[in-house]
């Protein structure tokens, strides 16, 4: 790997643990209540960072949650900006993340086939 890939990664954590720092502590929107940051990616010329999110509450909830960080967006950049030393503070864009979601349901799927291989090998 380049010093490129590896500064990049460096940077999109220290946003990600910064990010959290924030919006845990600073952002009063109550649609972004508990939301967690689940990986930020960061573009090699720092201009974009592509921030994924997962919201504790339902599904239907992702959208408001979006739209709260995307409504608080400037204000997180310029706290990131006191927090972090770059010359290029990234645009934040905000994403929710299913994976959380389809790795639950994917248990789920497992536990009935498993339960229903059981309940089958009672029969026999």
């Amino acid at each position: 790997m380049g010093k490129a890939f590896l500064r990049t990664g460096r940077v999109a954590e220290q946003i990600q643990r910064e990010l959290a720092d924030l919006i845990q502590m600073e952002v009063k929107d109550p649609r972004v209540g508990l939301v967690t940051l689940t990986g930020v990616e960061v573009t090699q010329d720092y201009a974009h960072a592509k921030v994924y999110f997962t919201t504790m509450k339902s599904a239907e909830q992702a959208p408001k949650a979006q739209a709260g960080l995307e409504h608080a967006a400037g204000f997180l950049r310029s706290q990131l900006a006191h927090r972090m030393k770059l010359r290029i503070m990234p645009q934040l864009h905000f994403i929710y993340d299913t994976s959380v979601e389809n790795g639950v349901r994917l248990s789920q799927l497992i536990d009935e086939a498993v339960a229903s291989d059981k309940a089958h090998q009672r029969e026999e």
